[in-house]
């Protein structure tokens, strides 16, 4: 590996000063940090260190990950703290390992975890179940780091037996424990945090993280595609800039595309965080936390660093991992490979006959039960509204945009779940997808049947997809990778996936991210009613609705 120096305003977060100086590299490694003479100023790049996500499904991005690192390189992300939890749900322990192998194969520092909850509950239809005694051995591999978020949060308030030796597994490994608990405030959220969790990435209010904040926890401020915290919680890096950090959770390949981490910079300094604390909790926070092995722009220290062009709009000029050029003003040098699939997809093509909704089964008291989706939230609405009803069937009601939603088993044949929900706003047409959190069976929401019925064909016909049929238009992204991640060229899919959801949003949605937000309502374990392959499930009661 060749010698180099760069020359740059060297931007020390830990002394909170940028000086003129350069940088020696050596076989990867920082030799040495000198200071020139003269002050720190426009005419040379600031280096700095790279951008972290701190919590982050790859899956989500469509992507494997070597072509995540592909794309995330151009914005200055040097490493990211990875939950397979959604491949793991799919295809178990070998689907974790297919992460940590594919990751291998680029230079780009992925750090895993054990997902601790596979299944997310018993009230769905998994393809896997990650055991205690599994997370005992994942957690002895050196590739796995922490004990990815601790989504069950009823049975650590519950002492379940299999949920607190997980945690324990995590404690005795020297290793931290990821948090999930929206909403989860007060005596019980004592509990929860005295249990040895550390984090948690779902506060939708400043309220709600202060009481995180307060027992101990750090709050990661989150925005995908579908969850966006940023607004709510940002304030909050100037009070508290060691508990802090910046994540993505879920990113689809267009958003990805087109930026990171560097976005999240941009934005809070833009606000007027303090500069240094913005990027302690971009850059720094997240190595302490979770002990990553990566450099952090000190001598000695492994060549992992960045070149931006201002530290106001984090124009991303030049990366460097382990001393190599991996990416310079917005080319990616990692290159695409060959990518092996795995997958679990068993159920077969539907007829329109199967989506059928006798009234008799879905009404409570004359009313239906509603989803109510919003945008920019995982949490969703109760509503209790009159059906639309067809000779004794409960049909889409695209004047009052109340849109049939249907979950299929994707690992045995089984009878759909159906339920309705607002905010989709189709007024023809539907989309379908594979991706559905957590266990990844095949959701769909549309304005008629025969729609319906086709978009979740084309996904069954690709074993995994996001499909869109549109008035005589269809489309699908295969996603032969768990049904969940393409193995094609990372750029490819962006731009298909930036087709497909303009196709989508033609049918009158107004959601920023339709397909992201239809993956998210089959999530049981953030309230308030969710579909299953089994049922609507209320999460604030955490039993079914019906059937």
């Amino acid at each position: 590996m060749a010698s180099f120096s760069i020359e740059g305003n060297i931007v020390d977060i830990p002394q909170q000063k940028t000086y003129a100086g350069k940088i020696t590299v050596t076989r990867g490694r920082i030799e040495k940090i000198t200071p020139l003479s003269g002050t720190a100023g426009p005419h040379l790049p600031y280096i700095l260190p790279g951008f972290i996500d701190s919590h982050v499904h790859i899956e989500s991005s469509m992507l494997a990950p070597a072509e995540f690192a592909r794309l995330a390189v151009v914005h200055g992300t040097t490493a990211v703290v990875s939950d397979p939890h959604e491949i793991a749900n799919v295809c178990g322990m070998d689907g974790v390992q297919f992460m940590i192998r594919n990751g291998q194969t680029v230079n780009f520092k992925f750090y895993f975890g054990a997902p601790s909850c596979v299944p997310a509950t018993p009230f769905e239809t998994a393809g896997a179940a990650i055991t205690a005694a599994d997370i005992k051995r994942l957690l002895q591999q050196k590739e796995i780091l922490y004990l990815s978020e601790m989504m069950n949060f009823p049975g650590v308030l519950s002492n379940d037996e299999e949920v607190m030796q997980k945690i324990k597994a995590a404690h005795e490994a020297g290793k931290p424990v990821d948090g999930h608990a929206p909403g989860l405030r007060g005596e019980a959220l004592k509990q929860y945090a005295a249990a040895g969790i550390t984090t948690d990435h779902e506060c939708f209010t400043r309220d709600e993280a202060l009481d995180k904040l307060q027992n101990g926890m750090k709050i990661l401020i989150r925005e995908g595609s579908a969850a966006r915290n940023f607004e709510a919680l940002v304030d909050l890096v100037n009070d508290f800039p060691d508990k802090m950090m910046f994540c993505s959770d879920d990113k689809h390949p267009d958003s990805l595309a087109q930026g990171h981490i560097n976005e999240l910079c941009r934005r809070a300094v833009a606000r007027g965080i303090d500069l240094y604390k913005v990027l302690q909790a971009a850059c720094l926070n997240p190595v302490s936390h979770y002990g990553l092995d990566l450099g952090i722009l000190r001598d000695g220290d492994r060549a992992d660093f960045i070149a931006v062009k201002d530290l106001k709009d984090f124009e991303v000029l030049k990366t460097y991992i382990n001393g190599e050029l991996v990416a310079e003003n917005g080319v990616s040098y990692i290159r695409s490979g060959a990518i092996p699939s795995i997958n679990k997809f068993s159920c077969k093509i539907i007829k329109e006959t199967d989506l059928l909704c006798p009234a008799a089964d879905h009404l409570l008291n004359e009313k239906l039960p509603v989803i109510e989706a919003l945008d920019g939230q995982l949490i969703t609405r109760r509503l209790d509204l009159p059906p639309k009803l067809e000779n004794g069937f409960i049909v889409s009601d695209t004047d009052r945009d109340i849109l049939k939603m249907v979950v299929i088993n994707r690992y045995n044949q089984a009878a759909p779940a159906i339920s309705f929900i607002r905010n989709f706003q189709l007024k023809a047409g539907a989309i379908a997808s594979s991706v559905a959190h957590d266990s990844h069976n095949i959701i769909a929401v549309g304005a008629d049947d025969k729609s319906l019925c086709a978009a979740i064909n084309l996904v069954i016909k690709e074993k995994g997809g996001v499909s869109c049929v549109a008035q005589g238009k269809e489309a699908v992204i295969a996603l032969p990778i768990a049904g969940l991640m393409s193995d094609g060229d990372g750029y490819a899919v962006a731009r298909a996936y930036t087709e497909i959801d303009r196709l989508a949003k033609s049918l009158g949605s107004g959601l920023a991210a339709p397909f992201m937000t239809l993956s998210f309502m089959a999530l049981l374990v953030i309230p308030a009613l969710k579909l299953s392959d089994r049922g609507l499930f209320d999460g604030n009661e955490f039993r079914f609705v019906y059937p």
